[in-house]
């Protein structure tokens, strides 16, 4: 269940958005302008993300790791931020007080789809990502079983556009790790009865 977006003044969004995360635990993120949170990650959300790292740590090139839920800025606006589950960095990311990761050094940002997540917030974060000049992203959607590869971001949008179902291989742009195994992805459940 995502929770409702909201839209405190501006000039103040990162603050709040730290708060919120300090007293709720909730993922918040700041897009276009909005705060956006998300509920805890559930198991199979979690093992998408586990099981991609799996394949892809062993295989970068040296000066690469991945991280989770490192917080990317948007160069543009000193509020707009996002927290991908997965995001490819230099390691001295591992030596750096900032919460923010530039988007010039993110070599790949990866979200998997949250159970609830609606059309219109999924465009909106692919559009956040493209604007922030993140050379490729992946998205999983772990509901139907669907992944997208957006690569060459100009002018606030992805010109490459690849799509597959799990089962059929990611090939991801150098220097990335290719291909990647969708097929040991988990897939969301049907929900129960309400």
């Amino acid at each position: 269940m995502n929770l409702p977006v909201l839209h405190p003044r501006p000039g103040n969004l990162r603050e709040v958005a730290e708060r919120i995360e300090a007293s709720t635990g909730l993922r918040v993120e700041i897009i276009k302008g909005s705060l956006v949170m998300s509920p805890t990650r559930r198991g199979k959300h979690a093992g998408t993300i586990r099981r991609l790292r799996i394949q892809i740590d062993p295989r970068l090139p040296a000066g690469l790791a991945p991280y989770e839920m490192s917080s990317v800025a948007l160069p543009e606006d000193p509020d707009d931020y996002a927290t991908p589950d997965l995001t490819v960095l230099p390691v001295e990311w591992d030596e750096d007080d900032s919460w923010l990761a530039d988007p010039g050094d993110v070599a790949l940002a990866v979200e998997v789809i949250s159970p609830s997540e609606k059309a219109k917030d999924i465009t909106d974060k692919n559009g956040w990502y493209a604007r922030a000049g993140v050379p490729a992203l992946l998205v999983l959607d772990p509901r139907t079983g669907r992944w997208n590869l957006h690569t060459r971001p100009k002018d606030g949008e992805y010109r490459g556009r690849l799509e597959g179902v799990y089962g059929e291989a990611v090939e991801l742009p150098a220097p990335l790790p290719s291909p990647l195994d969708t097929g040991v992805l988990p897939r969301y459940g049907s929900p129960g009865p309400a």
